[in-house]
């Protein structure tokens, strides 16, 4: 991802506030995202600064988590037909009554 241009209009640095708002979170999940290190920030006059480009990238890695959650959920469902010999079984309902 490239760096906005620095004379776009937007800061360099966010507020706890902004991100909360730019992440759809509230204040104090942010706050707890950058106290536990998941996500990178600054102290600057005694508040916590985000880098706009640093959120970028988390925001980038969290699409990247859930691209790949996704893909290993596909692959768990896809071996289930090649594991019952390409029939798919239902479960017996007089099985699972006992």
């Amino acid at each position: 991802m490239t760096p906005a241009a620095p004379d776009d209009g937007v800061a360099r640095f966010l507020t706890l506030a902004d991100t909360a708002e730019i992440l759809s979170i509230t204040v104090s999940e942010a706050d707890e995202l950058v106290r536990s290190g998941e996500l990178p920030a600054i102290r600057v006059g005694g508040a916590w600064r985000v880098e706009r480009v640093v959120l970028e990238n988390y925001i980038d890695g969290q699409y990247e988590q859930a691209r790949r959650a996704a893909l290993w959920q596909q692959s768990d469902f896809g071996n289930i037909p090649e594991l019952s010999g390409g029939r798919i079984l239902r479960p017996d309902p007089q099985t699972d009554a006992e």
